[in-house]
């Protein structure tokens, strides 16, 4: 979007917040980047460049925005709806990898060399995956700065960077200030619990918190999950520790409170919340296209902003799919809470009642299929399943073709499985699960066709959204999924 001058242009100049993060304005007399909603006076159209990420706006020169804090910005809609390689690349560094195996690690895992990703990484985005990077390290670090107390040697530690001095010298280049200066400026921490980070995930309006914090809760494993005092919690496996996350929805943002085992998993915790909740979504673009099928203009306009919830770890979603294959969510939540129970890995949890995290797939690798109470054959499809996982394409910057192919390969593995597989674990906002009995539930009073195929045509129209399609039709049935825990 950011080549449109003239649309970027009546974006800033109307302060519209919708589109935050999809482009950045820098201004060529003051050397500062800023979101497009920033409350500042807007700039001559002379003097506007207008940057497609963070990263290209730093790489350029340009330092943050102290009044708008540009880096604080929703992510952009785009990386969530496209699974090219460029997409793919961003939700990798977005998670981490970067940091934790460098460029020729992203490059492995993508399956492309390096100097192919960059090229295609500037061609869009501006920017390399190294400078990527460091911007997202930049922001973490103001982050841990401005919001604990943290000492800024470990602040520089825990942020990703590799030495003090780098730390030092990149927040001084993109926020025209030392980290000393950045926390005496900042609003004193106010009273914190020990080893938990208190922040704001910041999303697009509108946001239907209904079905999303509903479904979580509803399908929630006992010991992994659970609902306490107005919040949404889960244990977190992550790359160098495990931790707890507290999600409680607010008016303008999520309230989320982290508490980490290693604070350098601080930006994939934070990344993988903001996954889970679906938070950088483009709502408004998804509810017009909705809205234009008379069928499902009525259910948008009741509840606009509706997310597709996902998950924080597509291989324990992948066996949590096939344990809920033909039965109530109840009878599949007890199959997942005796895996837990027998196989998952205990945590102490101070302040609820998380007991582990979710079995690895090596820790399932000796399951014993007699202790699955289930039919023989979906045991088979389950030992199946866990022996595939290590080779399946089903992380967060994984091929969904590619993925679907070989889910769809499996023994056992139907529509229904792989679909939801794409739509919640994968992210794919077209993903369509035609023969899901709460789909088909829906479809025959709106006067939508029953039969898969059938719906599969009609649906068209709803593409590229049919995973949101799906959260309005499911809202049409009195399920707890649906409803606001309370």
């Amino acid at each position: 979007m950011h080549t449109d001058h003239e649309r970027c242009v009546r974006a800033v100049r109307s302060r519209d917040a919708r589109f935050d993060g999809w482009f950045f304005i820098a201004v060529r007399t003051t050397g500062i980047y800023c979101r497009p909603s920033c409350p500042v006076a807007p700039p001559k159209v002379e003097n506007m460049v207008f940057h497609p990420s963070a990263a290209s706006a730093q790489q350029a020169g340009f330092r943050a925005c102290k009044r708008c804090r540009p880096d604080t910005s929703p992510g952009s809609p785009r990386w969530n709806e496209r699974a090219d390689l460029v997409a793919r690349a961003v939700r990798m560094i977005g998670d981490g990898l970067v940091d934790r195996e460098g460029v020729p690690g992203l490059a492995a895992h993508l399956g492309y060399s390096v100097r192919q990703i960059e090229r295609q990484l500037l061609a869009e985005l501006g920017a390399g995956p190294l400078a990527l990077a460091r911007a997202q390290r930049a922001q973490t670090a103001r982050l841990l700065i401005e919001t604990t107390t943290l000492p800024l040697a470990d602040v520089a530690h825990a942020s990703g960077f590799a030495s003090v001095r780098t730390f030092n010298d990149t927040v001084r280049e993109v926020y025209a200030l030392t980290p000393s200066e950045l926390r005496a400026r900042a609003k004193k921490p106010g009273a914190q619990t020990p080893g938990v980070l208190s922040l704001r995930l910041p999303f697009r309006r509108p946001l239907c918190p209904d079905n999303l914090f509903g479904h979580l809760v509803a399908t929630g494993v006992p010991g992994v999950e659970e609902w306490r005092d107005g919040a949404y919690r889960r244990t977190l496996r992550l790359p160098h520790g495990h931790g707890i996350a507290t999600l409680r929805p607010e008016p303008e943002y999520v309230d989320c409170r982290l508490a980490l085992t290693d604070l350098r998993d601080l930006t994939t915790a934070i990344n993988r919340c903001r996954w889970l909740l679906d938070l950088d979504a483009d709502p408004v673009a998804v509810d017009d296209q909705l809205a234009t099928d008379p069928v499902l203009a009525p259910l948008v306009r009741k509840d606009p902003g509706r997310r597709v919830p996902r998950t924080t770890d597509p291989e324990e979603f992948a066996i949590r799919a096939v344990l809920g294959q033909q039965v109530s969510t109840a009878a599949a939540r007890t199959h997942a809470a005796r895996l837990v129970q027998a196989h998952g890995e205990p945590i102490t949890d101070r302040d609820g009642g998380l007991t582990h995290l979710f079995p690895t797939t090596e820790a399932l690798a000796e399951l014993d299929p007699e202790s699955l109470a289930m039919p023989r054959t979906r045991r088979a499809t389950m030992l199946g399943l866990i022996a595939a996982l290590p080779d399946l394409d089903l992380d967060i910057g994984g091929d969904w073709d590619r993925a679907r192919a070989e889910l769809g390969a499996l023994p056992g593995i139907g529509p229904w499985t792989v679909e939801t597989i794409a739509m919640r674990a994968l992210g794919d906002p077209d993903a369509f699960v035609a023969t899901d009995l709460g789909v088909k539930l829906a479809a025959e009073p709106l006067g939508l066709p029953t039969k898969p195929a059938e719906l599969i045509r009609r649906s068209a129209q709803w593409s590229p959204w049919r995973a949101y399609a799906v959260q309005h039709l499911w809202a049409t049935g009195d399920h707890a999924v649906n409803r606001m825990p309370t």
